[in-house]
């Protein structure tokens, strides 16, 4: 019989892209909320960054693009805790600022590989889990964007993945029901981290009238709060989506 270290009550969480930003902001405040956290990305030393050596985070170095390294991560959940409650599939990029007419296929192939294929493995991964283990059940909670909703100029391949990726949310959501499994979306507008900063939108962003306008930005621990608040809501209750932005950011009459 296998012997399955100890879980809080809270109940055990896989958060992809942890090693920084939004990813490291939730499970810091997953672990803080009573979680086990499996950290997962690419990058090993910041992923023991997030952990601080706290004993109830996992660092498991995985590469979502990768079909085996998405299953090692979830078996490694497994091994340790015997079960998974949540899923935070956060990992993303934010790939080219380029036109439909500009952009390469191996940019648009490298885009899709980790917004919308890596997430899918990794749902699919946890949606197994939840499904066999007893009690049935679990949550997932899919990292979207504002631009799931309004693209900005020059995205193409951002906002065709995260389009995409409602249709995942929502269809996980629909063949979870079953099995006890939700599935809801956070579509966040400029939350300060690394990937704004990497986009160039708070430094003077581009509007689709050609001008640069610099944005109002919010705090990441303020979004983390947000998808807590998602993933500590009892099995009766989902937040299929929920959407929160920078006061005042040219989000609602965009354009």
């Amino acid at each position: 019989m296998t012997s399955h270290a100890s879980a809080p009550q809270a109940g055990t969480a896989v958060v992809t892209g942890a090693g920084s930003g939004i990813g490291r902001a939730v499970a810091r405040q997953l672990l803080a909320a009573g979680f086990s956290v499996a950290l997962a990305g690419r990058r090993p030393e910041l992923l023991a960054e997030t952990a601080e050596d706290n004993p109830a985070a996992l660092v498991v170095p995985t590469d979502i693009t990768d079909p085996e390294a998405v299953e090692s991560l979830f078996a490694s959940v497994r091994e340790r805790w015997g079960r998974l409650d949540l899923l935070f599939n956060n990992a993303g990029t934010f790939g080219p600022a380029a036109g439909i007419d500009e952009i390469s296929l191996a940019e648009w192939n490298d885009t899709v590989a980790v917004n919308l294929t890596g997430a899918m493995l990794c749902a699919a991964a946890a949606f197994r889990q939840m499904k066999a283990q007893q009690p049935q059940g679990g949550r997932i909670i899919n990292n979207g964007s504002i631009s799931a909703h309004t693209p900005r100029p020059r995205s193409v391949a951002y906002a065709a993945t995260k389009h995409a990726l409602t249709g995942l949310t929502k269809s996980i959501e629909l063949d979870g029901r079953p099995y006890g499994i939700s599935c809801g979306q956070i579509d966040i507008g400029n939350t300060s981290t690394g990937l704004l900063h990497g986009a160039g939108i708070s430094d003077g962003a581009l509007q689709p009238d050609g001008s640069r306008r610099v944005e109002p930005t919010f705090d990441v621990e303020e979004a983390a709060r947000a998808v807590v608040l998602m993933a500590t809501l009892p099995a009766q209750a989902n937040i299929n989506q929920l959407t929160i932005t920078a006061s005042g950011m040219p989000y609602i009459g965009r354009g």
